[in-house]
């Protein structure tokens, strides 16, 4: 079984889009959704009570780290999967996941495209296609054995930002084969909406740097919220 695990908050309308759209693609595939609701006041389980493979975990605390661990915790399948809620997998993706994992590797990611046609954001996307800086972010959409996710120690959760980047660090380290499948996902350019892309761009690679230079989360956290804006509720 694949396990796929969404970390949610005030994510009512993204769902919308994804949730039928996952259960539509894993059609001929043993699968379990599981969205990971942090603590917000939206009743997610009440929406979408419809779809059969579709399970709720909710959380008193926020972060990512936190609800994909908490979801984790309740995940039944071989595979783990972590998606955000804002991104479009392709019509394969499952079928991708599995082949993937039936070579050496015991992980990967995807890479991905924006859901605009700017020509920046086209050159943004072609990084993804290769393993690089910024290789491992959550976007890229990390595909795991459960239990090289275990024996890892999954999220930190004191990493309050970039805890996809932190995990593949560890990844790394254990020296886990994986593969960057090149079929892409829709990625939403909702923070270039927001932001300028010069800002986005400037920001992300100021982040990296400071992360992989082992500057504290919180600080990274601050840094983060003071440089952009990314109030989606």
């Amino acid at each position: 079984m694949i396990s796929v695990i969404i970390p949610a908050y005030n994510e009512a309308q993204n769902l919308k889009n994804l949730l039928p759209l996952l259960e539509q693609i894993s059609e001929n595939h043993e699968v379990e959704i599981i969205v990971s609701c942090g603590d917000c006041n939206v009743d997610y389980e009440g929406s979408f009570k419809h779809l059969k493979k579709v399970k709720f975990v909710s959380n008193k605390r926020r972060g990512r780290a936190v609800q994909m661990n908490d979801g984790v915790s309740i995940a039944q399948g071989k595979i783990l999967v972590f998606l955000h809620a804002d991104v479009i997998p392709p019509k394969d993706f499952f079928a991708e996941i599995r082949n993937a994992l039936c070579n050496k590797n015991q992980a990967g990611f995807f890479s991905y495209r924006f859901d605009k046609t700017d020509f920046i954001l086209k050159v943004n996307a072609l990084f993804t296609r290769r393993k690089g800086l910024f290789t491992g972010g959550g976007d890229q959409c990390l595909f795991i054995k459960k239990a090289v996710f275990e024996r890892l120690g999954g999220f930190d959760e004191n990493q309050v930002l970039m805890e996809d980047f932190e995990f593949f660090r560890r990844m790394k380290k254990a020296n886990i084969p994986y593969c960057i499948i090149k079929n892409d996902l829709v990625v939403s350019a909702r923070k270039y909406e927001r932001n300028s892309y010069l800002k986005i761009n400037l920001s992300n690679l100021l982040l990296v740097l400071l992360f992989k230079l082992g500057l504290e989360p919180k600080k990274l956290k601050y840094l983060h919220d003071r440089l952009l804006n990314t109030n989606y509720s």
